[in-house]
């Protein structure tokens, strides 16, 4: 029954996935991801609905608008193979009840997040905020006896976020604060681990590429990208990841 179960969200997850897609190529545009619908950005036909199945289409049309021939960039299918494959291990991980719903919401903000952010070098407001305002909602719902842990953690996290752009002006954008509070929504207190985890692998891939001579001190990376895998991993290892570090310690 569970695999039948996480086969059933990896779906859900395709179809999320693809609309993330479109969320991701028009927010930042400040186009709706209503109407019009789908469309190729280079000729702008319509897409048909059977050029629109998530992964499938992309294979069968070998990467390339049927129409203008134009090539499709990779972040569709991988966003979408992303988010099936996210809602699939949450359902393993946290079952069917209320702790999936906010896990749900989160991952499907942290990969339309961590994809603007990479792409844009933007966190949309229209994505972090309502994400924020869900993950309150939610968690509550989810743990009600602890429901004062969340805007709690949210305040916190977004707090010593704001402290850091203004000790270092230019070094961390707003978006990256609004951001933090969001996991804090989510996570509660796991969302300092999440910080910290972006911030560690930001860190590792900064040092790489300076290695490799492909960026220098000054080079800007995407930190909500980074605090999207960060806030991946708190979500299904937090409590262990959290214990591991107290183990070191001793």
């Amino acid at each position: 029954m569970e695999a039948v179960l996480a086969a059933v969200a990896g779906g859900v997850g395709l179809v999320v996935g693809s609309f993330l897609n479109v969320v991701i190529h028009r927010v930042p545009r400040r186009e709706s991801v209503v109407w019009p619908g789908s469309r190729c950005p280079r000729c702008g036909s319509s897409i048909l609905a059977r050029d629109n199945v998530p992964l499938l289409s992309y294979l069968l049309l070998r990467g390339r608008c049927r129409r203008c021939r134009v090539r499709i960039p990779a972040r569709y299918p991988l966003v979408e193979g992303i988010t099936g494959a996210l809602f699939a291990a949450a359902v393993v991980e946290f079952g069917i009840g209320m702790r999936l719903i906010p896990a749900l919401v989160l991952l499907a903000a942290l990969v339309a997040l961590a994809a603007t952010d990479l792409e844009h070098r933007l966190l949309p407001n229209a994505v972090v905020l309502p994400a924020a305002a869900a993950g309150l909602i939610l968690s509550a719902a989810a743990d009600p006896t602890r429901w004062w842990v969340y805007p709690l953690s949210a305040l916190g996290v977004a707090g010593g976020l704001l402290a850091l752009a203004l000790a270092r002006p230019g070094g961390m954008g707003m978006g990256d604060v609004k951001m933090g509070g969001m996991l804090g929504a989510f996570l509660g207190p796991y969302a300092f681990l999440a910080v910290f985890l972006g911030a560690l692998g930001g860190a590792l891939v900064s040092g790489g590429l300076m290695l490799l001579g492909k960026a220098g001190r000054e080079s800007r990376l995407p930190f909500g990208t980074f605090m999207s895998f960060g806030g991946a991993a708190a979500l299904f290892f937090g409590p262990e990841l959290w214990g591991l570090y107290l183990g070191l310690l001793r």
